[in-house]
């Protein structure tokens, strides 16, 4: 055990939480995590409470590294080598290394005594198998993608170590099968109030749209780009994010200089915060070809008064009502997206950006998410000192 930390059989101590993560990065999964955190937090059944990070893959920008932000929030932050499931690793000698952290991971869980172990996304659910090997009590798996055929081949085993679950949207949810739904609950991300918005009414000039997501193939930068191409390029474009550290991945410079007006999108790559963009922004673009688990950003925008246009699929459903606070379009569909994009104006993005505003304050604030998820997730734990 480590020095100071309360035993896990000592109910005066609280619980303590560990939360395993499978990136150092700060994007959407990332960005939740800090919410968790916080929510835990607040809760006075939590004791003391540490972030596990894997050292397979760092950012190399401090700026967008998730460790600085939780450390300097206080909370205690480890790099260890964690069995995170990557495509790397679907090799024989890559699932040797995932063996060998596994026994790692499990003389570590050891030592901490954690009473309760997040896993925070299914990349990291095998860590949950080695959880209960190692004798912690309560095993949490946080379901935050859309499971495939492949996933369920290879998520199914580990996650019935988990003794509850958590998904991100129904769409999320209704992709595992019956016996884990049974034991799943759907928490809605929310984001924090970045305060009142800067009001739509009174700009002028060509309406600025903005995307914020990594570049990974199936996130439609493609779709959108050859739909702000086929729409005449209705305005000015910046796209944020930057290629993803594996997998499939879209050249965004290289698609933007092919354009027929490639001035009028600014490629400004990643960055730590996107909420100085989604201010200056008068639309948000969520343009995925596969169905988004939920789409953080979404209500990011919503939260700044800012309208989405979407793909109409996955948790993105769950978000955006169309033609209230934003606009679907089929994913993958070119001139179904060029045609919403050619359409806008400046008093239609107004109303809707109202109405934005009004579906988070009523569905998806920070305080909202933290009531759901400790309800969730810590509800059944007993209170300090009793």
């Amino acid at each position: 055990m480590l020095p100071g930390r309360p035993t896990p059989d000592d109910p005066r101590a609280g619980t303590t939480l560990i939360f395993i993560h499978p990136s150092d990065e700060l994007y959407g999964a990332d960005r939740m995590l800090l919410e968790m955190v916080d929510a835990a937090r607040a809760d006075a059944r939590v004791g003391a409470l540490e972030v596990w990070l894997p050292t397979d893959l760092t950012h190399p920008e401090p700026a967008m590294a998730l460790c600085g932000v939780l450390e300097g929030r206080g909370v205690r932050v480890r790099h260890l080598d964690l069995p995170v499931l990557r495509r790397a690793y679907r090799t024989p000698v890559g699932l040797a290394r995932l063996a060998a952290r596994g026994a790692r991971l499990l003389v570590e869980l050891r030592r901490a005594q954690a009473s309760v172990v997040y896993c925070t996304s299914s990349a990291t659910l095998l860590a949950a198998p080695v959880a209960r090997l190692a004798g912690v009590r309560q095993v949490v798996g946080h379901v935050q993608e859309i499971w495939s055929a492949a996933d369920l081949a290879a998520l199914a085993g580990p996650a019935r170590a988990c003794g509850r679950l958590v998904a991100i949207s129904k769409a999320s949810a209704a992709s595992l099968p019956g016996w884990l739904g049974r034991r799943t609950t759907v928490v809605a991300n929310g984001s924090p109030d970045p305060g009142a918005p800067e009001p739509l009414a009174g700009r002028t000039g060509p309406l600025r749209f903005v995307v914020a997501s990594r570049w990974n193939g199936w996130k439609g930068h493609a779709t959108l780009l050859a739909a702000w191409d086929a729409a005449g390029a209705p305005g000015r474009l910046v796209v944020l994010g930057g290629p993803p550290a594996s997998g499939d991945r879209t050249d965004v410079p290289a698609l933007v200089a092919g354009l027929g007006d490639p001035g009028s999108v600014e490629v400004v790559g990643e960055v730590p915060d996107p909420s100085p963009w989604l201010r200056a922004a008068d639309v948000v673009v969520m343009p995925s070809d596969r169905p988004e688990p939920f789409g953080l950003v979404a209500i990011e925008a919503f939260a700044r008064a800012r309208p989405v246009v979407a793909s109409a699929a996955g948790g993105l459903l769950d978000v955006v009502t169309p033609e209230v606070d934003g606009w679907l379009f089929g994913p993958g569909e070119v001139d179904t997206l060029a045609a919403v994009l050619r359409r806008l104006d400046r008093a239609t993005v107004e109303r809707a950006g109202e109405r934005a505003r009004a579906t988070y304050e009523e569905r998806f604030t920070e305080r909202a998410f933290a009531q759901r998820w400790r309800s969730a997730v810590l509800g059944g734990l007993p209170a300090v000192g009793r």
